[in-house]
């Protein structure tokens, strides 16, 4: 658009493949042919550097209602001349502005060069594509010199997307952060803001300590449920070489369970508990592991009375006779234990739905993550 025309405005781009709109013979026909269409301008856009701008009312206000509010607004200018100022700004920013309200269409260069100056007119003139438009391409051009001011820009713009974005890359790179001027600038022109960024990363730690630990908690969980599902297995079945105290040594199964890293460890536990002499005083380390394997099995058992588990029945009832002041955090154990492995069958269940391949991906990336997989053992 020229800077001192009186031609109407750009018409609306013709799409052609590209981003800038009307482009070769055919888009440069389709634009005559819009501009004879249009009625003559009936408004001027005043930019700060004096450029008028011609443009039609109608179209202006169908796309911005600040734009109807101000093109309709009763006047104390005698002149019957429509004059819509839009200052503050670089001109060529106001001309990509009004040219993104014809044609609801702006190139990369001028996004790239005015982002910045277009996200505080689609905000001042209410025109959410353009908003959105410009919150993309300063999501994509973030860094660290330029995040301090984004933000705050972010703010005043009302744009709780972009805002996110400043705060988690500022989170992410707060020592590199804190060097740049912008920072500086804030602590001492903005301390509200300051405060609430420090209030967003300790909040954020915390969330990531205390997501680490419910998972930590969680694979605690599975593991307790797969040790007691071992257990149940080795006192009902047998594996490899211990099995229940009643069977026939040549029906105990010899090969290997499915989760026999868990089912040996468990095996070598209670081969030594039966052996310990300081059960009586209380015992070892291996044995308090065993005890409480064995009643956190009871907690969980519907069925003592048939169940194989060595003194089931036995701690079942003794809990349910003496009351003792700790039984409360046993079910609680048992109801999370409960828990866990039936979010793991659900999630084990989802997996089995996935694409083979789909699942490999997601095994590689958590394997990298981890660095690596482990078995679980509960002892030696």
């Amino acid at each position: 658009m020229e800077s001192n025309r009186t031609s109407p405005a750009p018409p609306p781009a013709v799409p052609s493949g590209g981003s800038s709109g009307l482009a070769g013979p055919t888009s440069a026909r389709a634009k005559r042919s819009f501009l004879r269409e249009l009625p003559e301008p009936d408004v001027f856009v005043v930019t700060s550097g004096g450029r008028r701008i011609p443009a039609h009312t109608g179209i202006l206000a169908s796309v911005s209602p600040v734009l109807e509010n101000l093109i309709y607004r009763p006047s104390k200018r005698r002149s019957s001349e429509k004059i819509v100022p839009i200052l503050g700004v670089p001109c060529n920013a106001v001309s990509a502005f009004i040219e993104f309200v014809y044609s609801s269409r702006c190139t990369e260069e001028e996004m790239e060069k005015y982002d910045v100056h277009l996200l505080a007119l689609a905000h001042v003139y209410s025109v959410p594509q353009l908003k959105q438009r410009c919150v993309e391409s300063l999501r994509q051009r973030l860094t660290v010199d330029s995040v301090v001011d984004l933000l705050q820009l972010s703010r005043l713009c009302s744009s709780p997307e972009l805002e996110l974005r400043c705060m988690k890359l500022v989170h992410h790179q707060f020592k590199a952060v804190e060097q740049t001027e912008g920072w500086r600038f804030l602590q001492h022109h903005d301390p509200w803001l300051e405060l609430d960024i420090l209030h967003f990363i300790d909040e954020s730690e915390s969330r990531k300590k205390r997501t680490k630990r419910q998972r930590d908690d969680q694979k605690l969980y599975l593991q307790l449920s797969e040790a007691m599902d071992c257990l149940e297995h080795i006192c009902t079945e047998g594996c490899t070489s211990v099995g229940p105290h009643d069977a026939d040594p040549a029906t105990v199964r010899k090969e290997p369970c499915g989760k026999f890293a868990t089912c040996q460890g468990l095996q070598t536990l209670i081969r030594h508990f039966a052996a310990c002499g300081k059960r009586v005083s209380g015992g070892c380390g291996g044995c308090k592991s065993v005890w409480r394997l064995l009643r956190l099995h009871a907690a969980v058992c519907d069925q003592p009375d048939s169940c194989k588990v060595p003194l089931c029945r036995q701690l079942k009832l003794r809990s349910q006779r003496e009351k003792r002041k700790d039984g409360a955090r046993w079910r609680l154990l048992a109801r999370k234990v409960a828990s866990a492995k039936a979010m793991s069958s659900l999630s084990q269940a989802m997996m089995r739905r996935r694409r083979p391949e789909e699942v490999l991906e997601m095994f590689s990336r958590s394997s990298r993550a981890r660095g690596g997989t482990r078995s679980f053992k509960l002892g030696k």
